[in-house]
Order: structure tokens, then sequence, then C-alpha cells
């Protein structure tokens, strides 16, 4: 089964870092993103750019209503993302607790919806 394991971190505190602690951030994700693909769990995965760059759209009544930033003010933003297949929401859980951010904010761990079949 696939899931995703969607990254929140504090922007604010990412910017707050020097390099030095952010190089050894960046090291521990290239390590856990390698222990993915060596055990065949990693599937896709990516940062985003900061939440000043997003662009949020609307539809309400037939009209398109069209917002610069993010579609929720929180103390934590969604950072980025690993799509990994995994044999039950536990072994999921165990590549979650991996990754760096869950020491600095949170992985929310959601079950991809099987839509094989739909639609036909």
């Amino acid at each position: 089964m696939q899931y995703m394991l969607l990254i929140y971190d504090d922007e604010q505190a990412w910017s707050g870092m020097d390099e030095a602690q952010r190089g050894q951030i960046f090291q521990a994700y290239g390590a856990v993103t390698e222990d993915m693909r060596q055990s065949g769990a990693y599937v896709a995965g990516a940062p985003l750019q900061p939440t000043a760059t997003a662009t949020t759209v609307r539809e309400r009544n037939g009209e398109r209503l069209v917002t610069d930033g993010p579609f929720a003010e929180t103390k934590e933003q969604l950072g980025g993302y690993y799509l990994i297949e995994a044999e039950s929401i536990d072994q999921a859980l165990d590549w979650a607790a991996k990754i760096p951010s869950a020491r600095i904010g949170s992985i929310e761990v959601r079950p991809v919806a099987d839509m094989t079949g739909a639609g036909e």
C-alpha cells in the first residue's frame, strides 16, 4: 500500500538556523532518502518552496477566487513529502519517525486511496 508522508515545519525556525545546522539536517534527509530507496519503500519525494510562493484557488458559486499564500494560517507549514510503499501503517509510521523534521515539526502519515478501476 502507498502512504503519503507529509512533512510540516515552522518556516521561521528554518530561516533562523545557520548554514551548518541546515546542512546537518539536509544530510540527515539524504540518509533517510537513501535508506528508503535501498529498502524499496521510496516512490517519490520532494521539498516544496516556501509558503510565500503559494497560490490558493477556490471555486465558489461559479467564481474563481485566487489568493496568494497558503490556505490557512498555522504555526507549521507543509514543506515537502515522501510517497512510499509500505506493508502496513506501522511500517509507514516507522519511516515517518526517521524523517529529520519529525524532531522539529511533524509528519502526517496518510494512506493513498487506491483508485484502480475507478470511473470505469
